[in-house]
Parts: C-alpha cells; structure tokens; sequence
C-alpha cells in the first residue's frame, strides 16, 4: 500500500533564501523573545539578520569555510538561532548537540563530525570540552555564548570583530549540508544525519502549505532546537512564515511563560500534552460535583459532534454553558489565544487529542524522523483525522512494506521517499546502505497503516517488536504510552519478549499518589505508600482501565514499580526522552523474572500462604 508523491515546487531550497525572504517581508515585525527582569525583549527581523551578519565575520575570521563545521552545546537561546544561521551563511554545516548530554557524548560527536569550531552555552561547559579538547585535532576553537568581550574566542568579541569586519554572504548549494543531527539512538553510539539545505527548506516549504501559520502568530519555543522536530518544524517553519517565537530555554518555566507570551501556536510532544490532559482531570476531579458532570457533558456533546452525530438537549445545553464558563479558564492557562497544537515526535493518544479539540483548539498532528528532516505527514488544514498523523506533505511519498514479521495484516514498516529523505549518515556508509532501499527509499524502523484516505496511523516500532511465548506478536509503545495518560502513572515499560505474557515497569507520579493517598486518610513515607494495598489496588484498577481497548494478550498481567525515574541520567532515555529499552531489561530484568512463574523444577514446596520475596524498591505484585 502507497500514498503517492505529490508534484510539488518548494517556495524555499536553502536556509540562506529563506532567511533573507523573511527578513525582506517582515523586517520590522517581532522575530524573537527573550524573557528579562522587567519582561519580554524582543528582536526584530531586521535587527535580527544584522546579528547574524555580525557573528558571521566573527566566525570567518576563526578559519572557518566552506564545508567546515561548527557544533554548539547550547539550550535553546536567541544566540543560538544566530549561530545557525551565521554558519549556514557561510557554506559550513551545523552541529548541534545538548547541554544534557555527557561528556563522552559531546567529544564522539566532535571527533566524528570533525567539528573545527564548537560553540557553547557557559563558562562550566566550557571548561568540561576543553578538558579533553586536546583529543581533537579538528577543533581549533571554543567559542563561549557567556564569555567576557575580551576573550577573543567570545560570541561578543567576535560580534565586535563581524560589526568592523563584514563577510558576504555565501549562498549554499541546495545540496550542500545545512546541518549533522546526531540522533541519540538508543543503543551503540549517536548517528550522524547529514541534512541539505534542500532537505531542511523544502520540508519547511511543503509544511507551510498544510498548516495555516501566519504572520500574527506566536510561539513559544521550548522544545530543543538541537532536535530535528524543534529546530525544523518549529524554528524554520516559524521564520518562513514571519512568525514570533519566544524562547523558553528552560522547559519548566513554561507554565509561567504561557499566559505572558499568549501564544497562537504551540508546539510539543506527546508528553507535555499528556500531562496537561493530567493536570485538567485533576482538577475536575477537585470540583464540586455539579462542575464535574459540566463537563463531562460537555465533553460528550463535542464527541458526538465529531462523529456527525447530534448531541441530546442537555448536552447541547451544558455545552454552551462549558463554552461560556469552563473552556475559557482552561485556555486561559495557556495564555487565552493559542488556535493551533503542533504534536509530533510519538504518537499522540487519540483522547488526548479528542480533548485539545474539543477546547477549540486545533490539533495538528504529525510525523517524522530525523533522517526525514524532521516532517513527512500532517494532517491538512480543516481535514484533521483525529487518531492518526496526517497525510504525506508535498514532495513525500510513503509505502508501507508488510513483509515485517509479526506486523498485523494492514501494518507494516513505513518507507519514505521524497525531498526530506536524508544524504546518508556521516562516515557509516554500510549502515546507510542498510537503511536505504534500492530505489531511494528511506526505512524508518516504524511501524503504521494507511487508511484508504491515505492517512496514516502509527501503530509502533519494528525493532521493539517482540513475540511472546504463545506465538504472538506485542508492540508495546502504544499501550505504554496508553497507560501514562492514567494521572498516577508517570511512566512505563512494557515487558514479555519470549514470556508466557506482558509484564511492565511502572513509575507512579509521586505528586498525585501523595495526594491520593491524603485523600483516603494513608499517612506514611513513600516506600510504606508503595507496598499499602490500597495502592497496589488503586494501580491495578488503572492498568486495567486504560489497557482495556487491547487484545487480551497485549495487556500487563503484573507489574513492578519502582520510584526512579527514566532519565537520560541514569542513562535510560535518549536526549530525545526515547526509552533505552535494553537497558531498562539489564537493570530490572531479575525483578521482571520473578513476575513469572517459575519452571516446574525450580518451584517450591507448596505452602499455605506464598509470597514473592523482592527488594522493598522496586515492589511487585500480581495484577
């Protein structure tokens, strides 16, 4: 099954162009935010390209060329967008990395991309690359973001130089790289994407023709921009179409930033619309119970809509009243302005979904992968298919291969073709060729059905496809990302390869449980709160009511749960927050053993009372 490339002639194919058209349209409009003391200062276009033209005669004059390199450690910073683009103009490739990332991370991305320059965020991070700086003998220069103007390696003394020192422009080559994204995978070691100016432009290009960005619009940026998803569906696509973004460098003063800033767009993972969908339930659950029935009926009423069916007097009637009194405050959370929700990265839940639309705010869901250039579908502009991430964006074309084993009988790996797929991974010429089809298709390792609109439905990952005991195959990112949507679970693993049945890893939200567990008068510390019983049934009572849309093989029989949570550093997430999966097994695979039962010559004696001895943390249970 197929979704056939559309003709397609992309308004942008370099970043340098689409830099320079914006500037020319919009020179005076609002680019850029940045949150002071007394509030938000903001760049303009023009002042905007000016700083890129100055940073650009800093860099020339460091040596760097044509085809060179530049990396940057940095969170997302007005700075950063004109380092970018201060290379770009240059003819050299950019390489972003994360200030999260470890040590080793940053000096194999270095060494691999023979970086000549690496600009960072602050003084300690400067300190930590020069440590072993040494090993590199590409890297001539360490620029700080931070670093005082007499430095001559400093972003403001080289901003001084460009300013008396002007470079032209260097126009790139469509085909010349823009960009190295090294994707963090979740085993081996980071892989470097090369991305064309072509790839990264004309994906923007294609992308504006389906979302209907304008002008007037404001974000606020948050997710990395050292990310495919936020540094080409977010910052270029914003820029291409004379949008502001207000930079939120630290995801955790979002909340603040939101009603400040007063965003029409915003852009997220699955994730941050996971926990707003959360903190919501939540405080209706706190309501008086007329509100709660409110909405609820309101809820239902939106839903019945969706479908093209007619809602009853009394929701029709609780809708208008939710309208007027409800949704507002709940929009006014994110600022009282925001028309568009921008999710990618993972599949977003489809209640999820159901519920932004139903507060009047469009969803626009999409997907891609780096090596895609970070968008292949979305859903167009009044034609949202809730559920599903859209349809390919001009000049993409899918094919779904279902010759993968253990794939359901309209499933199989998603193969892209079209302007975004990627010029290979640098210095990995096998691993390219083995990702590549023979006809220049690009394999995601993604597994998904076209529907007969040619939408598409992602349905899980083909690597992380196992099959249990029985014979039967189990993707278990769909029902871990399931079971998050419940406001006590935080995270979860799904296990059972070569298993009589699925088991899991759950990492409850301490914050509600306590509150919860406050509520039903349990007054103890949290490794007592993890193995009351009342919890143990308050959790089960929630694997079982978000599992229950799977197949009875698929759901979770028994569970451990453990209060660490995945991070990237205890090493088991991605800068890119993926599950190390491998990992996860290592670390807990004897708690995750002992939730089977043992082998007939391994088990016990009988007796009358039989209890699973485990460590107090993680706890275990039966389902």
């Amino acid at each position: 099954m197929s979704a056939e490339t559309q003709d397609f002639t992309p308004q942008y194919t370099n970043l340098v162009k689409l830099l320079q058209s914006a500037v020319a349209r919009h020179a005076d409009h609002p680019l850029f935010g940045v949150r002071a003391d007394d509030g938000w200062k903001w760049t303009s276009y023009r002042e905007f390209g000016a700083m890129v033209d100055r940073f650009r005669g800093g860099l020339a004059s460091l040596g760097v060329d044509r085809g060179d390199r530049v990396a940057v450690i940095a969170n997302n910073r007005l700075e950063w967008a004109v380092a970018a683009h201060a290379v770009y103009s240059l003819g050299a490739s950019y390489v972003p990395m994360y200030e999260a990332q470890l040590d080793k991370d940053w000096e194999y991305i270095l060494r691999d991309s023979d970086a000549k320059v690496c600009i960072v965020a602050t003084t300690p991070i400067e300190k930590r690359v020069k440590h072993f700086s040494w090993n590199l003998p590409a890297l001539t220069h360490v620029v700080n973001f931070e670093g005082a103007a007499t430095d001559p390696d400093s972003y403001a003394a080289l901003m001084a130089y460009g300013a008396s020192h002007p470079t032209k422009t260097v126009v790139p080559d469509d085909s010349d790289i823009a960009c190295f994204i090294y994707t963090s995978g979740t085993t081996g070691n980071p892989k470097g994407v090369r991305l064309s100016h072509f790839n990264l432009a004309s994906n923007v290009s294609a992308l504006l023709t389906d979302i209907d960005f304008q002008s007037g619009d404001r974000g606020v940026s948050f997710l990395p921009w050292a990310h495919v998803y936020g540094g080409c569906v977010e910052l270029h696509s914003m820029i291409g179409a004379g949008c502001s973004t207000a930079i939120c460098g630290d995801p955790t003063k979002l909340p603040q930033y939101l009603p400040e800033v007063k965003p029409t767009v915003l852009c997220a993972v699955p994730r941050v619309w996971n926990r707003i969908y959360d903190g919501v339930q939540k405080q209706m659950e706190s309501k008086p119970a007329a509100v709660q029935w409110l909405f609820k009926t309101a809820m239902e009423a939106k839903n019945k809509k969706r479908r093209n069916q007619a809602p009853t007097i009394v929701e029709s009637v609780a809708l208008k009243a939710a309208e007027k009194v409800i949704f507002p405050k709940i929009r006014a959370a994110f600022g009282g302005n925001l028309r568009y929700a921008c999710s990618g990265a993972a599949a977003l839940s489809r209640d999820v979904a159901e519920f932004i639309d139903n507060l009047g705010v469009e969803v626009y869901e999409g997907y891609g992968m780096t090596e895609g250039s970070g968008v292949t579908t979305a859903n167009p502009r009044g034609k949202a298919r809730l559920g599903s991430v859209g349809k390919p964006i001009p000049g993409v074309r899918i094919e779904i291969d279902k010759t993968v084993l253990g794939a359901g009988p309209d499933e199989g790996e998603i193969v892209l073709y079209g302007n975004g797929v990627m010029r290979g991974y640098h210095n990995l010429d096998e691993v390219t060729r083995q990702t590549m089809t023979d006809d220049g298709g690009l394999r995601t390792g993604d597994l998904g059905r076209l529907d007969a609109d040619g939408y598409l439905y992602i349905t899980g990952r083909v690597k992380e496809l196992y099959k249990l005991e029985n014979g039967k195959y189990v993707a278990p990112v769909p029902l871990e990302e399931k079971l998050t949507l419940s406001p006590y679970v935080l995270q979860c693993v799904v296990y059972g390869s070569d298993r009589p049945h699925n088991t899991a890893l759950i990492i409850p939200d301490m914050p509600a449980l306590r509150a919860w567990a406050k509520g039903e008068g349990i007054e103890c510390d949290d490794e007592a709160l993890l193995t009351h019983t009342k919890v143990r049934t308050l959790l089960e009572g929630e694997v079982n009511k978000y599992s229950k849309d799977f197949k009875g093989f698929e759901r979770i029989k028994d569970f451990v749960i453990d209060t660490e949570e995945l991070s990237l550093q205890n090493g088991l997430l991605t800068p890119t927050l993926k599950v190390r999966r491998n990992r996860v097994v290592a670390k807990y695979g004897p708690v995750f053993d002992s939730l089977y039962p043992p082998a007939p010559s391994e088990r016990p004696e009988p007796r009358s009372s039989y209890i699973r001895e485990l460590r107090p943390s993680p706890t275990a249970r039966s389902v």
